[in-house]
């Protein structure tokens, strides 16, 4: 007599971890308001290239945040190049802060704890 295998149990989805969930959370609240930003002229006087620079940042951003609700591993390591090439941007054109830096950083540090749990 043949014997029908037994159904392994389906894994548990990943879930997306709550302080994932936060994150993602700020920045998607953040994304309105960083585009008021650029389009009301509020940084434009940092410099001219900056609402630019500010944009590109926005729309990549958004890209990691849907990509980090997600769970993928793509968007923790393009924020974190996109990070660096801003800083050394920043930094280059006498702009940066450190303020500049921690977000990102902190922000990074804690995808990257997550990281093993992505795919």
């Amino acid at each position: 007599m043949v014997q029908a295998p037994e159904a392994q149990p389906a894994a548990p989805p990943r879930a997306r971890p709550v302080v994932v969930t936060i994150l993602c959370i700020f920045g998607f609240l953040g994304i309105p308001l960083t585009v008021w930003m650029i389009f009301s002229g509020a940084v434009s006087g940092i410099a001219p290239w900056y609402p630019a620079l500010l944009g590109a940042s926005t729309v990549i951003g958004l890209i990691c945040l849907i990509g980090l609700w997600m769970m993928r591993k793509w968007a923790v390591y393009l924020y974190a190049a996109f990070t660096a090439v801003s800083q050394v941007i920043l930094f280059a054109t006498g702009i940066w802060t450190p303020m500049a830096l921690i977000i990102p950083v902190v922000f990074v540090a804690v995808m990257a704890a997550y990281l093993p749990r992505m795919n």
